[in-house]
């Protein structure tokens, strides 16, 4: 894979997945603006990364706030031609019926609205320039339902169906549109989830639940980010519109009455 030439976006660049995208983007060649919310981590990121990227703060639920920085990516490095829309929150862990509406509220705010305003933003400059790509974080969550987890899994669905959809819009434009849906990914939204689950003990909500996947890990940031640069790259280039699980098998065959395992 090879971006040299090209300028690319990460939202929740900080940390995590974002990280390694952005990572992997300017180790092949690209210039990247990391968007988050964590000046701290964002900025340490930039730094090591040298003049290849640029770090700018922002609440991706404000349009203001994603102007913004598309207007920096503008003014930097004068095109946008990859988009990793990843911002997003877990919220918490609880069944609906005694779900807080405030916390559904921000789950809704951060993990829709927030890919909606940064495709509302991005892709007016993608059409004027005849060609882009864009790569949405959605879940297994968002293809599967995910009890305890109702709000973010409405949610996840929802960025599925606006990917889709702005497949069909955008084709003819020269623009590609995709989904990641990553399992359990070894970050920090995955360990806050755990600790959700058991206080006490959230290495053990891993070893279950690792139990139930075929290859008995959960992933690592690397591994989806990977996925996220081929479908950015243009070794993608008839690949619009889709849905593509990094999970280990979770969703294909979860484990069974047996386990999962073949004697």
């Amino acid at each position: 894979m090879d971006f040299s030439g090209k300028v690319g976006i990460v939202t929740g660049g900080a940390n995590g997945i974002g990280a390694a995208v952005a990572r992997g983007f300017v180790a092949r060649g690209g210039k990247v603006v990391i968007v988050d919310r964590d000046a701290a981590a964002g900025e340490a990121l930039a730094a090591s990364l040298g003049a290849s990227a640029l770090f700018r703060t922002a609440d991706v639920t404000k349009s203001a706030d994603v102007a913004a920085y598309v207007k920096a990516a503008l003014d930097r490095f004068g095109a946008i031609d990859c988009f990793h829309n990843n911002a997003g929150i877990e919220g918490r862990v609880a069944r609906l019926a005694e779900y807080d509406e405030a916390v559904f509220d921000q789950i809704m705010a951060v993990n829709v609205k927030g890919v909606f305003l940064g495709l509302r933003h991005v892709l007016p400059v993608m059409i004027a320039a005849g060609r882009g790509t864009v790569v949405n974080t959605a879940s297994i969550a968002g293809l599967v339902g995910s009890p305890g987890m109702a709000a973010y899994s409405a949610s996840k669905h929802a960025v599925n169906g606006l990917t889709k959809s702005v497949a069909g819009e955008v084709g003819p434009h020269g623009i590609r549109v995709n989904a990641v849906c990553p399992g359990p990914i070894a970050t920090r939204m995955i360990e806050e989830v755990s600790r959700q689950v058991s206080p006490n003990n959230p290495k053990s909500v891993e070893e279950r639940y690792a139990a139930g996947i075929p290859l008995r890990r959960y992933g690592t940031a690397e591994e989806v980010a990977n996925l996220v640069l081929f479908l950015l790259s243009d070794l993608a280039s008839n690949m619009t519109g889709g849905e593509y699980t990094v999970d280990g098998g979770r969703t294909a065959a979860p484990a069974g009455v047996s386990g999962g395992a073949t004697q």
